[in-house]
């Protein structure tokens, strides 16, 4: 079962003769599996974690049967402490070892995330701020940027070989700039990589709803990019492909614009924080799926050689190396070329403003 479920109420179980509780069971299991080889645990850590993407996404991590150590980093003054996120997630009967970690925003973040980053495998990045009223794009992209390429500093520095899982908007721009970064260290830029999860999640969610089948067996591929029409759900491979064009084309349309949705829904009071949390949570369990020797394969934004673009979303193979594979484009229809057309032309500019920062 995935270990974000509920516990079953099985109180105790007999292991090596003793009987134990759950939450010794949990600890006692974990460690003879380690001892054997079975299993092995590893240190994550969520940028942005007191935030509204990074309480729940926090909280999805460290019921994670593979983290045994949780960093939840965010900044001092945050609405909610670092500390207080940390000390809440403490309680829940799971042996991860959850500390929290608070920076001074004014201050860089690779002279103060030493103790929260150093062992780290796996470092999630919801931080950043959202489009405020009157903030251009340009504002925003220059905001998180900045963010992002702080925390991507101080994870080459202490962690080099752990997943960059950037959550943080716009991801078009900001992972062109954090690899253009590392490549700057002389650090392998394809363990920077964009989270597109939560495409994939609405993409399979409206699919399944209209076409009855069981969300579990839907599966669609979501490549382009991650913000607005360079987002290309590729319908023609799932149970929807024989819908009326003019459907197809509205889904389409909808699992681009599907932000908008909970926005509105919220009427103004905040956007998709628990689909996110719960899609960066499916991808950041996939990469430690992959790096404990368990190939997984999601949909992501890298670096890639699929497309003239230098970027792009596409299915990648996760392993103990992170992204080990990119899976090739699935064939398209003539709707979905023409797409695919418009997407790149949109994304290649949107790809070329992260360099662009990245070289100042």
């Amino acid at each position: 079962k995935d270990s974000t479920h509920p516990p079953r109420a099985h109180p105790n179980v007999i292991f090596n003769g003793t009987m134990l509780g759950l939450a010794a069971r949990r600890t006692g299991i974990r460690a003879f599996a380690q001892q054997r080889g079975f299993a092995s645990g590893f240190k994550v850590c969520v940028c942005g974690g007191a935030g509204g993407i990074g309480q729940p996404l926090s909280l999805l991590m460290a019921m994670d049967s593979k983290v045994t150590e949780l960093s939840v980093q965010d900044i001092q003054g945050a609405m909610v402490p670092a500390a207080g996120v940390a000390a809440d997630l403490s309680h829940l009967e799971y042996p991860s070892k959850v500390t929290g970690y608070a920076i001074d925003p004014k201050l860089p973040p690779v002279d103060q995330l030493e103790a929260a980053l150093t062992g780290c495998s796996l470092v999630l990045v919801p931080a950043g701020v959202p489009r405020k009223p009157g903030m251009t794009r340009d504002d925003l992209f220059n905001i998180n940027a900045s963010i992002a390429a702080g925390i991507g500093a101080a994870c080459a520095k202490y962690c080099p070989d752990a997943i960059l899982a950037l959550i943080v908007n716009p991801v078009n721009s900001v992972v062109p700039a954090v690899a253009e970064l590392y490549k700057k260290h002389g650090l392998d830029s394809k363990k920077v990589v964009g989270v597109t999860t939560l495409d994939v999640v609405r993409a399979n969610k409206f699919v399944s709803e209209i076409s009855g089948v069981p969300v579990s067996d839907v599966d669609v591929t979501v490549i382009g990019g991650h913000a607005g029409k360079t987002i290309l759900p590729v319908l023609s491979g799932t149970p929807v492909a024989n819908l009326p064009e003019a459907e197809l084309h509205a889904l389409d349309a909808r699992i681009q614009d599907a932000g908008t949705e909970v926005v509105n829904a919220k009427a103004g009071a905040g956007s998709a924080t628990l689909s996110m949390a719960y899609a960066g949570a499916r991808f950041g369990k996939s990469v430690l799926r992959g790096l404990s020797g368990e190939k997984t394969v999601e949909c992501a934004y890298v670096e890639s050689n699929l497309t003239p673009l230098p970027f792009f979303t596409s299915k990648v193979v996760l392993g103990k190396n992170g992204v080990e594979e990119l899976v090739p484009l699935p064939t398209l229809t003539a709707y979905e070329q023409q797409r695919f057309d418009e997407a790149s032309a949109q994304l290649g500019e949107e790809i070329e403003k992260g360099l662009a920062f990245a070289r100042k």
